[in-house]
Order: C-alpha cells, then sequence, then structure tokens
C-alpha cells in the first residue's frame, strides 16, 4: 500500500517555507529520482524474468498456491516498506537513503512477478511459454498491449492529478483521514477474500485506484510543501510506492475487463 508520511503539519525547514530556488531544487531532485526509480523498476523486472527465469517462476507458482501465501506476501512487502521508509528518512547519510529506495524497489519489482506471469499464462500461447520443456517468458502481443495500456493509463493519472496540484497549489492534505480509511478498507476486503475464497472484482479493484489516486494528491501536496529540502529521496520512495501499486491496480482492471 501507498506509504503515508507523519508529517501532519509544516515543520521547520520545510520546501514551503525555504526560498523559491531551494523548492523548486528540491522538487527537481524528488521527481528526477522517481523517475530513475522507475526506470530501475521496470529494468530489475524484466530483468528476473529473463535471467532469472526460475526463481521468479517458482516464487510465482508459490504466491499462486494459496490466499494465505499471498497475505504472508503483503505482510512482508510491508515490513520490507517499513524498512525502506525508515532507511529513506535516515538523517545518518545519503547512502542509506537510497539503500532504502533501492530495497523498496527490488522488492515492488519481485511482488509484480506473479502477476505478470498471469498475464503471460492467460493471454499466452504454452508451446511459446514452455518450448521444450523450457519455461519461457513470451509475453503475447494482447498481454503486451495490456502492460503498456496500463503503463500509460498509470502515467496519465499520475501527471494529471501532479499537475492538478501544481496548478491550483491546494493542499490536499486533509485526505489523510478518508485515505487511511480507504487503506484498512481494502486490507479488510483483501483479508476476507483470503478467509472466506471470494474473488475481489473489478468494483474493488476500481475503488483501489480511486484510493491510489487520493494517495497521489495527498503525497504531492506533502511533497511541495512540508518535506524538509534534504529528503527528497524519502519523497521520491512515496511518491514511487503509490505509482507502482497503481500501475498493480491498473493493471488488473484492465485483465478483469479484457475477455480471454
Amino acid at each position: 500500500m501507498a506509504f503515508a508520511t507523519q508529517h501532519a503539519r509544516p515543520i521547520p525547514g520545510a520546501v514551503a517555507t525555504v526560498g523559491v530556488s531551494d523548492r523548486v531544487n528540491f522538487l527537481r531532485k524528488t521527481y528526477g529520482l522517481l523517475g530513475i526509480s522507475l526506470i530501475v523498476f521496470a529494468a530489475i523486472t524484466a530483468g528476473m524474468m529473463r535471467f532469472a527465469t526460475s526463481t521468479s517462476w517458482g516464487f510465482s507458482k508459490w504466491a499462486w498456491s494459496g490466499p494465505w501465501n499471498w497475505i504472508l506476501i503483503l505482510v512482508l512487502f510491508m515490513a520490507v516498506g517499513w524498512i525502506a521508509q525508515k532507511l529513506a528518512f535516515s538523517q545518518t547519510s545519503r547512502g542509506l537513503q537510497l539503500t532504502g529506495l533501492g530495497l523498496f524497489v527490488t522488492a515492488e519489482a519481485l511482488l509484480l512477478q506473479p502477476l505478470l506471469w498471469y498475464v503471460i499464462i492467460r493471454f499466452g500461447n504454452r508451446a511459446e511459454i514452455f518450448q521444450n520443456g523450457v519455461l519461457q517468458p513470451h509475453l503475447s502481443s494482447t498481454g503486451a498491449s495490456l502492460i503498456l495500456e496500463a503503463a500509460l493509463i498509470t502515467l496519465v493519472i499520475f501527471i494529471g492529478l501532479t499537475v492538478t496540484v501544481f496548478v491550483t497549489k491546494k493542499d490536499f492534505t486533509f485526505l489523510r483521514g478518508a485515505l487511511m480509511i480507504g487503506s484498512f478498507a481494502m486490507l479488510g476486503i483483501i483479508l476476507a477474500s483470503a478467509i472466506f475464497g471470494f474473488h475481489l472484482g473489478a468494483l474493488f479493484l476500481g475503488f483501489g485506484i480511486i484510493v491510489l489516486s487520493g494517495y497521489i494528491l495527498y503525497q504531492t501536496s506533502l511533497a511541495m510543501s512540508y518535506f524538509p529540502p534534504t529528503a527528497y529521496v524519502a519523497a521520491a520512495l512515496m511518491l514511487f510506492s503509490t505509482v507502482a501499486t497503481l500501475f498493480w491496480y491498473v493493471l488488473q482492471l484492465l485483465m478483469s475487463l479484457r475477455s480471454d
């Protein structure tokens, strides 16, 4: 789930209280590092499937083998996210901050593996995927189109909402309470689906996309006005977590709407 920082009010040295040049420099570093993180995320994700195929496939099969396995993965993922966030906010060194960001980017790439394998198998040709008994991560044209569409939709949503905050200069941190309620509601539904065995449909995925869109508004306001100018790594990590999770939900929604 997307990160929600503990900062609920302006703090000394926050971006909103420094000079315009410092504020612009902070935002430039934040979004530049976010862009690099997304590129590295795509490279690690593809690299896992291409050069660590057996590991990627084995992890994915284990994740599919039962709903409680997926719950365990999410719990471990949240624990890694908490550690990464602590490192990213470290005042000790920039290296520790970047280590936290790199740890979370890698964790997100691993979390995406089962979903990508599902796209490959559902929309692909088994003869091309299992060539002579050797597993090949071969994307069909339909699967590739779905992933590209999900990436484009995710970027359009993120850019559109980011521009909205920048242009209107409205403070969306008032959304914090509603977003926390929405997040806990989603976690409760996921847990209930594991216990009672029902499938999460398009309505749930659409709700998740709305919640994550709210996080984009909220976190962009935080980055603009509440983060100290030295915390651009933490700000980039916060935004990256939301964009990557949004892509995960958009891709699932597109798959649920696409007939075989």
